[in-house]
């Protein structure tokens, strides 16, 4: 399958293996045959190169879209105006709402799980890139 996406409709990319987890802001979820490392290298050759941080092992986020990071919880949720709701599931590893869903009246909010060093990391770069802004 050939797939084109506009780099700003990637909320995030999570790997799985030898696969990768790439979650649209439509709510669409793809399995694609690459593994997280050939994200990373090909958003680094985007002009906006920042719009992208790796967190830790396995996730790599569209830094547009993290609404909060939760160090207690170990979270990230995800929230814009653009995202739209996935389909319900049962798989314990796809996005679930977050708990401040209703504060945003055209706004859905997601959540992932995340270690807490992996959320420090990511906290920090955030809070260095809003300092150069």
């Amino acid at each position: 399958m050939l797939m084109r996406v506009a780099v700003d409709e990637i909320v995030y990319v999570k790997a799985d293996g030898n696969y990768c987890d790439l979650i649209l802001i439509n709510g669409q979820s793809r399995k694609l045959t690459f593994q997280l490392h050939h994200f990373e290298e090909n958003f680094k050759l985007l002009q906006n190169s920042d719009m992208f941080i790796r967190v830790g092992r396995s996730l790599i986020v569209n830094r547009q879209y993290v609404h909060v990071i939760d160090l207690v919880e170990q979270t990230i949720t995800f929230s814009g105006k653009h995202i739209v709701r996935p389909p319900r599931t049962d798989n314990p590893h796809a996005w679930r709402p977050g708990r401040d869903e209703g504060s945003a009246p055209n706004k859905d909010i997601y959540t992932v799980s995340v270690t807490r060093d992996a959320l420090k990391s990511l906290k920090e770069q955030l809070e260095r890139m809003r300092g150069g802004e």
